[in-house]
């Protein structure tokens, strides 16, 4: 019936054609379907083989976004070769690259295993997975050459997407405004990505209420229509196996309804064999293109003679996929930020002006912006300079958000701190703009705690206060404490348990330059403690020897360069971080300080050879120079997997707190294997030397004193990484194990 209705159409046109030379015109309709709308581009493909010209697009989700990127010029190939290269995983999880992050953010991606809202004690639940961000920053990019088009009838191709008004239920028909924002808002699938709002509506996916427009699209004047339907059929109890494909079921129940009245509607229809595939299978993403030109060549027919009847039109010539990597941004103006200064957002953008930055670069910016969760929406247009073409302004409508208080839990197993829960509450705009408090609690073996407050002024000198207490006991050879001034006499036994408690308070000021280095300066105190109850009568009679009972005050600076691309399993990049302490004065059981200072600095080089191997090559070293009386800020080496904290080092083949000494030298290699995604096997080497005075004795390089070698098995988890070591150590002829859980704190 319907291809009986086509063709009687197509001669009613010829005819007029022959008398009245009248167009055919003709509208294309682009259900949504999630991954499944990549089937568009396949039938697309065809489409143009076979000669047909499009007049109108409707689409709805993916189809909006296939038909958006259609209608402003680019090809069905081109479109191919761009969704082909793309990572979906990351374009929809909004992961912002490590080395992208500001100092700050890396910090604090790096502890957590859960971060909720916790706004009035009360936890929420984030809207959606994702915020859509990195899907707006790559249609900014694709829809560049149409930037000033706020009228889509204007597009190329007249074009129109559907979004539902998430308050009222109600369809939306988006033909004008800033197509990129309007497309994410169309495709903002409930529970995968956050509502998008604009100009203070709240929009979600079209599929919602109108999943297949084509009473819109022959409304704006197409006399025959095309249509590409990827909407699924009701599954069944074995294919529903996610929340998200749950709630594309539930809305099934009623656009598969709708649907028999559309299809009778629809002269050319084409519906794709998408059974195999879900809304999220875009790693099938190849498959399901291919089905789409399958479902189109069986129309192949029907779409010659349709193009036969067509009006033969200027051909519409491709426009070049983004001829520059980079773009040249003059100035940046920030609009909607009322709690968050323009050196905030600029600092998290890594943006000064004026200044070339490549798209990546800008991009990892605006997620790194999106990712501090003080927006609840970043939307940006690039204004071109009429007196200079290829010069930009920026312009950011940001959208604050209410939310300033997180819970965030996390967990973490070492041989040298052993098990801790971590609870962290998160306090934003504590006491002005830019700022953020967070105390760190960790409950288990040891207790310990972690208060920091820090003002945010990005690019500029940012104020930070921290606070930290940390504690563990650890079983450790005699010859650890042999050089302390209040060892017994009388001791006599082989090992000790020695109880160690720190606590520091710092006060700093820091900034960033060259986008990439942060200095750090800053005044600082410290509590140390350290005792074994296994030896010695204190002057209470107790049983137990205090070795070291001292604050220290000290200045200091930190100079720091992070480029890896992973903390904890790196593949490529470069760190580097050098520290100076200044110990001018202390109070306590050290009777006999004087002024001194500890310089120590380490380098890291990660480099991939193949996708599955890297290697890691590190050199490091401390030296402490001026008075050789206090011996408690030595460096101690040996062991793996835990914190840093004050100069214990680890040290492959050794157990933790092994080595001592106020000089160490140590360099180290480790080459990784993933052997599945985010599955590791690794081998490490490490040398070094350490003792007092290597420097001043020449003993630094006249051999090889300490070495060890092992491997390991690491995984990649929500938890942060699970690592199980065997290591042994030539010297000591003997083996250690080392285990490690979860995100260092």
């Amino acid at each position: 019936m319907r291809k009986a209705l086509t063709i009687c159409i197509l001669l009613v046109h010829c005819f007029s054609f022959s008398q009245e030379k009248e167009d055919v015109k003709v509208g294309l309709v682009l259900s949504g379907g999630g991954a499944k709308g990549l089937a568009h581009i396949g039938a697309l493909k065809i489409i143009e083989e076979a000669g047909v010209e499009i007049d109108y697009i409707g689409g709805t989700s993916m189809g909006a976004i296939v038909g958006a990127l259609y209608a402003s010029g680019y090809k069905a190939q081109q479109l191919d070769s761009i969704f082909n290269v793309l990572d979906f995983e990351t374009l929809i999880q909004d992961d912002v690259p490590r080395g992208a992050k500001t100092f700050y953010e890396k910090d604090d991606a790096e502890k957590y295993a859960v971060t909720l809202p916790f706004d009035d004690f009360k936890l929420k639940v984030p809207s959606g997975i994702s915020k859509g961000q990195n899907v707006y920053n790559l249609l900014s990019r694709l829809l560049l050459h149409v930037k000033d088009v706020n009228d889509f009838n204007e597009l190329p191709i007249p074009f129109f997407c559907v979004a539902t008004n998430i308050e009222t239920g109600e369809e939306v028909i988006l033909d004008k405004g800033y197509l990129p924002r309007a497309l994410t808002a169309s495709g903002a699938l409930p529970s995968l990505f956050q509502p998008v709002t604009i100009n203070d509506t709240i929009y979600v996916d079209g599929g919602v209420v109108n999943n297949y427009p084509i009473d819109e699209v022959l409304a704006m004047g197409a006399d025959i229509v095309i249509g590409v339907d990827v909407q699924d059929e009701l599954r069944d109890r074995e294919k529903l196996k996610s929340g998200v494909e749950v709630l594309v079921q539930i809305n099934n129940y009623r656009t598969i309804k709708d649907m028999e009245a559309k299809r009778e509607k629809t002269h050319i229809y084409i519906n794709p064999s998408i059974d195999d595939f879900s809304v999220v299978s875009f790693d099938e993403g190849k498959r399901i293109i291919q089905s789409g030109e399958m479902a189109a060549q069986e129309m192949r027919t029907e779409l010659e003679n349709l193009a036969g009847s067509q009006t033969k039109k200027e051909k519409r010539e491709a426009i070049p996929f983004v001829s520059k990597n980079s773009l040249y941004i003059k100035n940046v103006f920030i609009y909607g930020n009322q709690d968050y200064t323009r050196s905030y957002v600029l600092g998290k953008l890594k943006l000064k002006t004026p200044s070339e930055i490549t798209y990546e670069a800008f991009n990892n910016g605006v997620n790194n912006l999106s990712a501090t969760g003080n927006f609840d929406g970043i939307d940006y247009k690039f204004v071109e300079d009429p007196d200079n073409t290829g010069e930009y302004s920026l312009e950011f409508y940001l959208r604050e958000s209410e939310s300033r208080t997180l819970l965030r839990l996390g967990a973490h197993y070492d041989d040298l701190f052993r098990s801790a829960a971590l609870l962290n509450v998160t306090q934003k705009r504590l006491l002005t703009n830019n700022d953020v408090a967070s105390l760190d609690i960790g409950i288990g073996d040891n207790i310990r705690y972690n208060l920091d407050y820090y003002i945010d002024k990005g690019f500029y000198w940012s104020v930070g206060l921290r606070s930290a207490f940390n504690s563990f006991d650890k079983d450790v050879a005699i010859d650890f404490i042999l050089n302390e001034n209040n060892v017994p006499d009388t001791a006599e036994v082989n090992a000790i348990n020695l109880q160690y408690d720190d606590f520091t308070n710092q006060l700093f000021v820091q900034t960033v330059f060259q986008r990439s280095f942060l200095l750090r300066l800053g005044a600082e105190h410290k509590w140390l403690r350290y005792l074994s109850e296994t030896i010695g009568i204190d002057e209470n009679n107790l049983p137990r020897t205090v070795f070291e009972n001292t604050n220290y005050y000290s200045t200091y600076g930190i100079l720091k360069y992070d480029t890896f691309d992973n903390k904890y399993f790196p593949r490529k990049g470069i760190y580097f971080e050098g520290d100076f302490h200044w110990y001018l004065f202390a109070k306590g059981g050290n009777r006999d300080f004087e002024p001194f200072s500890i310089a120590k600095a380490q380098m890291a080089y990660a480099h991939s050879f193949t996708p599955k191997l890297s290697a890691v090559i590190t050199n490091e070293g401390g030296v402490k120079v001026g008075n050789r009386f206090t011996k408690s800020l030595d460096f101690f080496l040996g062991g793996y997997g835990f914190k840093p904290l004050n100069n214990i080092v680890p040290l492959y083949g050794y157990e933790g707190l092994s080595l001592r000494g106020d000089t160490y030298l140590k360099a180290s290699l480790l080459v990784d294997y993933e052997i599945f995604r985010k599955h590791h096997i690794s081998v490490a080497g490490n040398i070094a030397n350490v003792g007092d005075e290597l420097f001043e004795r020449g003993e630094w390089i006249d051999g090889i004193d300490y070495s060890g070698y092992a491997i390991g098995y690491g995984l990649e988890t929500i938890l942060g990484p699970v690592e199980v070591k065997y290591s042994f150590s030539p010297e000591r002829d003997t083996d250690e194990w080392y285990v490690n859980v979860g995100f260092r704190f």
